[in-house]
């Protein structure tokens, strides 16, 4: 099974091993940054995709979820 981000070998969830780390911190500090700005989903998407610090495994992630409208596995309080 490939990647869904990429053409490499998916290891979990989907993603090969350099996606799944990202898919991890992305889904994980989504909880962190909706406590500080309250923002949705879509748009902390967003945020990271546009933010020139950025990882390109993290873009990669953050742009792919944005354009499936696949929902976090983390509940943002």
């Amino acid at each position: 099974m490939k990647c869904k981000v990429c053409t490499r070998k998916a290891v979990r969830k989907g993603y090969c091993e350099r996606h799944v780390r990202a898919y991890e911190n992305v889904t994980k500090n989504y909880v962190v940054w909706n406590k500080a700005a309250e923002l949705p989903w879509r748009e902390y998407l967003s945020e990271i995709a546009k933010n020139p610090v950025t990882g390109e495994w993290a873009r990669d992630v953050a742009e792919y979820l944005s354009r499936t409208g696949e929902e976090p596995n983390v509940k943002a309080s």
